[in-house]
């Protein structure tokens, strides 16, 4: 179902822009996060302009975020300052593969050259994203996509509300499953393709989503095994999938990923946000421990500091995480 954006003042978002922008100097990484994901909950241009300011930032976390976020809000203003995240082969490839993936959530035909530009990059992750982005806007443009597209905006309720970089297998498209389709042989039929390396990555992550979709134990073992796989991309995306699901069950897997200095800081971080989000009590002291390990990547340490909050608002009774206003720095006020 879609639901018009909230109105907001002049007042909230220079409040909300010098908290994300941490122009005081002082605002705490998950603060700047919670008044990013307030912004993204306006859809509106003028939160575009203020979340494009943030990718000056030098954290290489918080800008994927940024370009996560503007891929999510599906503003065609935001592709300006996407393409250039994208075209600037300095910038971290975590961040440049995140706005690669939101151009493929915007889903705007005028982004194509662009992504099969850079589909031959020299960073894997982001030739992999700017293929699956391909992907992702051709079948939005199918008659089966523009139909699927449909029945999400007349749906009243929705399990995921995010903009999948793929969509679950047909037949897996509604998130209500029916009981075939959590039988051992559809689960196993789903593994053997999410990990089948001859598949075209979209079709893999088709069925991560279908996996996901489903949601049961078997389902969580399924999606588990993909981090054998030697994709950096494909490793996070299963890690992000877990974030959405919240199953206690996939707990253990996502500890061991956080926990294996071999494994990639993309990989690691979405683990770790996984983790904070599913909020059992043994994740609580994996995440401080790496938050303050001095071995531990940036980008790790970050995303457990931002994992902790997430852990304590999952375990409070506060209303909703995008609540950036009342962890905000008021906004100075400007002699004329």
């Amino acid at each position: 179902m879609v639901v018009d954006p909230p109105q907001v003042s002049q007042e909230t978002l220079n409040t909300l822009e010098n908290s994300l922008l941490n122009t005081s100097g002082n605002v705490p990484l998950h603060n700047r996060f919670r008044a990013l994901f307030t912004l993204k909950a306006f859809q509106n241009d003028d939160a575009v302009t203020i979340i494009s300011k943030g990718f000056a930032d030098e954290s290489a976390l918080l800008k994927h975020e940024l370009a996560y976020c503007l891929g999510q809000m599906k503003k065609i203003s935001a592709l300006p300052v996407l393409e250039a995240v994208l075209a600037d082969e300095k910038e971290d490839p975590m961040v440049r593969h995140e706005a690669a993936e939101a151009m493929g959530a915007i889903s705007a035909a005028s982004s194509i050259p662009i992504l099969k530009r850079y589909v031959n990059d020299s960073n894997r992750s982001v030739r992999e994203t700017c293929e699956i982005a391909l992907d992702k806007i051709e079948w939005d443009l199918s008659e089966e996509g523009q139909a699927h597209r449909k029945a999400a905006e007349e749906a009243e309720i929705q399990t995921y509300t995010s903009i999948d970089p793929a969509p679950p297998t047909s037949g897996l498209l509604t998130e209500k499953p029916s009981p075939s389709d959590v039988s051992d042989a559809k689960i196993n039929g789903l593994r053997e393709q999410l990990l089948d390396t001859k598949l075209p990555l979209f079709q893999r992550y088709r069925a991560m989503f279908a996996l996901r979709n489903i949601g049961t134990p078997a389902a969580v073992d399924a999606l588990a095994a993909g981090f054998s796989d030697d994709s950096a991309l494909f490793k996070h995306e299963i890690a992000f999938v877990f974030g959405q699901l919240l199953s206690s069950h996939s707990v253990p897997a996502l500890l061991k990923v956080l926990e294996n200095n071999q494994e990639s800081e993309m990989v690691r971080h979405e683990a770790a946000e996984a983790l904070g989000g599913i909020a059992t009590p043994e994740v609580l002291p994996h995440l401080k421990e790496w938050m303050h390990r001095e071995d531990a990547p940036r980008v790790v340490r970050e995303s457990c500091q931002v994992a902790l909050d997430m852990y304590e608002y999952e375990n409070s009774g506060e209303f909703q995480y995008a609540n950036g206003l009342d962890t905000a720095t008021p906004a100075p006020v400007v002699g004329a």
